[in-house]
This record gives C-alpha cells, sequence and structure tokens, in this order.
C-alpha cells in the first residue's frame, strides 16, 4: 500500500471505530396515552409487547412531558422547556401562521450533523407550512399527518368516533375560542380535509376509512426505513396519532379490549412496538439501538383514558396531565428490570441522544440533561433538582425533590408518599412553600412567570400568508401535489 493510502487510513479508522460505536436511536412518542393505560404502569389492557420491553429495560416513574401536544413535541425536538421555543397559548391548529422557528437546532439535526440518516413518521405538529415541516428541519424523510387527527371536517369522520354520527358532531358545541382563525390556525368546524404527507407531497386526504389504517402504515414504514439503513446509525422519530381522539384503532384490533376503543388503539400501539423490536432483534440491531417509548402528554380522561394512581387529566399540570408512562430499552446497556423514580423530562432527549452519539450540542441555551448516566444505572446517576410546571405562558407548579407547590392554589404536596395530590401540607410545611417559591421567582428573569414575553423566550417561526395543504375544494396548496392536484 502506497504511503499516501496508509496516512489516509491511518486518519480515517479512529472516526470509522467512533461511527461504529454510535447507536442507532429509535424515539416512539404515543399521543395522549395515559399513566396507566398500558401493562407496565398498572393497566388491566394485555399490551405484552411493551411488558416485556419493561422487564428487557428501565421504567422512567417519574417522567414529564407538556400538558398538550405542540409544545411537547417542542421540547422533545429542541431540549428546552417548551416556552422557551413554541410561546404559543396552547397547541397548533391547521393552516398555522406561526410554528418552531427553523432558527432552533432540532434533535434531528444534531444528529444528522454526527452522520445519522434522519427520519420521522406520524403526528409532527409543531406548525404545516413548509418552513416548518420535517423536512425542514433535519429530517431526511418524512410521512404522517402534519397535526392532531381530529383536525378535519366532521362530515370525513374527523370529530367522531368510529361508528358514532358525524352529523351529531358537528351539533356539539364548541367553546367560544375554539373558533375562526388566528395565528395559530384554523379551528372547529372549517378545518380543512387531513392530508397524509410524504416528503414534500400530500399524497392522500385522510377520512374514516384511512384513519383506521393510520397505525399500521406508520409501523410497516419504520420497519422499511430500519432495513434500509441496517448498517447505521440512524435515528428514527415515530410520534404516533394513536391514542388520540377520535379514536381509529385497525379493525382488527376493535371489540378485542376490556377498555374500550382507547384500549383497544393501545393494543395496536403494543402490536406496532413488539414488531418494530422484533424486526430490531432479527436483524441483530438490539444490541445496538436505544429505543424510548413514551406519550406527549398525560391522557384525555373524557375519551376513555387512565392516569390512575395520579391526579388530573390531559391539558392539566397536575401530575396525570404531565407525568408520563415512558420505557427505555437497549439490551446489554440499559439494565433490565430497572425503574428511576429521578426527576426526567422531554427535553432531556436531545441532550441524551447528543451523548450517546457524540455529536455537538447547539449553542443556544438548553434546559435538558444528559440522562446517560441515569439509564445505565450509574452509581449516584440523578435527574434533574428542579421542574418547572409551564402551562401555555404561565408557571402553574414546581418541583423540587418530592415535593411540588401548585403556584395559585399554594397546595403543597410530597409525590413520594401522595403521588395522587391528595393530601395539602402547606400548613404544616409553611418554610418549604416560601422555598419553593423562591425557586419559582428564580426564572422570573429567564422564562418568566405568566405572559408571552420574558429574556429567555426565543421568537415563534412565521410566515406571511399561511394556507392549508388541502383546500375544502380538495385542491392541494401549491407545491404539495403529490400524485393529484385535486384529492377526492
Amino acid at each position: 500500500m502506497h504511503l499516501r493510502s496508509l496516512l489516509f487510513h491511518a486518519l480515517l479508522s479512529p472516526l470509522v471505530a467512533f461511527a461504529a460505536d454510535q447507536p442507532n436511536l429509535i424515539l416512539i412518542n404515543i399521543d395522549d396515552l395515559g399513566y396507566a393505560d398500558i401493562g407496565p404502569f398498572g393497566s388491566t389492557n394485555a399490551t405484552p409487547n411493551l411488558d416485556r420491553m419493561a422487564k428487557e429495560g428501565m421504567k422512567l416513574t417519574s417522567h414529564y412531558a407538556a400538558p398538550v401536544c405542540s409544545p411537547s413535541r417542542a421540547s422533545m425536538l429542541t431540549g428546552c422547556y417548551p416556552k422557551r421555543v413554541l410561546p404559543i397559548p396552547h397547541v397548533l391548529f391547521p393552516s398555522s401562521s406561526v410554528g418552531l422557528n427553523p432558527e432552533e437546532e432540532t434533535i434531528a439535526e444534531v444528529l444528522k450533523a454526527a452522520g445519522y440518516k434522519t427520519a420521522c413518521v406520524g403526528k409532527w405538529h409543531v406548525g404545516d407550512q413548509p418552513e416548518f415541516m420535517p423536512t425542514a428541519q433535519g429530517f431526511d424523510s418524512y410521512y404522517g399527518l402534519p397535526y392532531s387527527n381530529d383536525m378535519g371536517p366532521a362530515d370525513e369522520g374527523a370529530k367522531s368516533n368510529p361508528g358514532e354520527d358525524r352529523k351529531a358532531a358537528t351539533k356539539r358545541k364548541l367553546p367560544a375560542n375554539n373558533t375562526g382563525i388566528d395565528e395559530t390556525g384554523i379551528k372547529g368546524y372549517a378545518q380543512p380535509p387531513l392530508p397524509l404527507v410524504e416528503n414534500g407531497n400530500v399524497i392522500e386526504r385522510v377520512k374514516a376509512e384511512e384513519q383506521h389504517t393510520i397505525t399500521s402504515r406508520y409501523t410497516d414504514k419504520v420497519c422499511d426505513i430500519i432495513r434500509a439503513n441496517k448498517e447505521g446509525p440512524f435515528f428514527i422519530y415515530m410520534p404516533h396519532t394513536a391514542v388520540h381522539f377520535p379514536l381509529y384503532p385497525g379493525k382488527e384490533f376493535m371489540g378485542k379490549s376490556p377498555n374500550g376503543l382507547l384500549g383497544d388503539w393501545a393494543q395496536e400501539v403494543d402490536s406496532s412496538v413488539g414488531k418494530i423490536l422484533d424486526l430490531l432483534r432479527e436483524l441483530k440491531l438490539d444490541g445496538q439501538t436505544l429505543v424510548v417509548f413514551t406519550s406527549d402528554n398525560g391522557g384525555a380522561l373524557n375519551h376513555g383514558s387512565n392516569n390512575q394512581p395520579l391526579r388530573g387529566s390531559k391539558g392539566q399540570t397536575y401530575e396525570g396531565g404531565i407525568r408520563v408512562c415512558t420505557l427505555a430499552w437497549w439490551p446489554g446497556h440499559v439494565p433490565a428490570g430497572a425503574s428511576t423514580g429521578e426527576i426526567t423530562a422531554h427535553m432531556d432527549w436531545l441532550p441524551t441522544f447528543a451523548s450517546l452519539a457524540g455529536a455537538k450540542l447547539p449553542v443556544r441555551k438548553l434546559d435538558g440533561k444528559d440522562l446517560t448516566p441515569l439509564l445505565q444505572a450509574k452509581s449516584g446517576a440523578t435527574g434533574h433538582d428542579v421542574f418547572y410546571y409551564y402551562r401555555g405562558f404561565k408557571m402553574e407548579a414546581i418541583r423540587s425533590g418530592d415535593l411540588k407547590l401548585h403556584l395559585d392554589k399554594g397546595d403543597l404536596y410530597n409525590l413520594k408518599s401522595d403521588i395522587a395530590e391528595s393530601t395539602n401540607l402547606a400548613e404544616d410545611q409553611p418554610d418549604e412553600v416560601k422555598r419553593l417559591r423562591a425557586l419559582a421567582e428564580v426564572m422570573k428573569d429567564d422564562l418568566g412567570l405568566d405572559g408571552a414575553e420574558a429574556p429567555g423566550v426565543r421568537p415563534l417561526g412565521r410566515v406571511a400568508h399561511p394556507e392549508p395543504l388541502i383546500h375544502t375544494d380538495g385542491t392541494v396548496r401549491a407545491g404539495y401535489n403529490g400524485v393529484a392536484k385535486t384529492l377526492p
């Protein structure tokens, strides 16, 4: 071999060796899954694949998201508290003029710079205009719905469960703030048809029948991506449409669960996870792949979720609205049958994955923490000392250690002895109330305690003239034509 070749291989070999140490990363994010909607967290519903995942991996029992969809996903993608990167009052809707700012560096961009193939399969929900979509935010490919499956026409099944009268759905009274259009998008019954997007194309108008197939199609797509990239490293973000209302499990799963349609769909989610883990075993990638399973917020009790023993529901900052069932699986690296009650959160996945990949962190401020030592059960490994519970613009609660204070009511709970937040300790522990209020004030000059503006809040991305990806007449937005200009 010539000297030049020897020098080239000598320079290259450390990089090759390093790349071989980069694990594949799969982040599965279920929509509105309750804390106790799966077996490992107390459900009586049959979820054998998730049960096995928990036995072979780790349960994170104090893992936090956000109270609702869009902020939670923004936090997961950027490694920050939701308010820092997506300061909106609630969630985003179709044809929103705002979204996750393209200036933010997402988890996909961080990993792509480290040599990863990146893919997003599922519900996006941090902006549906081209500038905000996954392939503009670091993902090599995208397949899925740009927002929730209830954000479509009532007569096409988006406002009612299977078997319900769709005309009756149009008569339901909506809150005053859920009609018309503002910068966060089109609300209520004026919403345009649901688009299924593949990369830069709208490929389908999703009606009721198509909703039944969405979980299986996501699963098949993820399995195809794994096979195509088995040499690795790859990062797959799989934010499911399931189990958000309206509840559309695959037809073969309907009527199989004791927990109604939501339980049926949870069983299909379990089957989906099983297919992915089985494929990793078949390809002998299980020892090279970290798989995280979680939910974007607590379950919606009015749609059949179970958050026991937690208090509250989706949309709230009681534990049932924001603490989510979470599993981490990586045979040979994450110890089998492990569990941690340390405070962890969705904002931790970016720094954790970056650490595992040997990737550079964004230069902007992050709020997340590298969980690698915790996932590997290293002695002395800890989560967050303090966690701030934001709902929209407002900090509603704060946790330090086992103690949680609801700021407006002044209620104090010990989450170790009273996970259900049922016994108010404020009168008995006034010094702790004072200490926690002082910790909350620390954020006054960063993310603020209320209101949209604060020094640490970064600007939203904005577009001047948003429009639906599919108009009400079926016409596809220019540039998103895909296989047809009009979809029936």
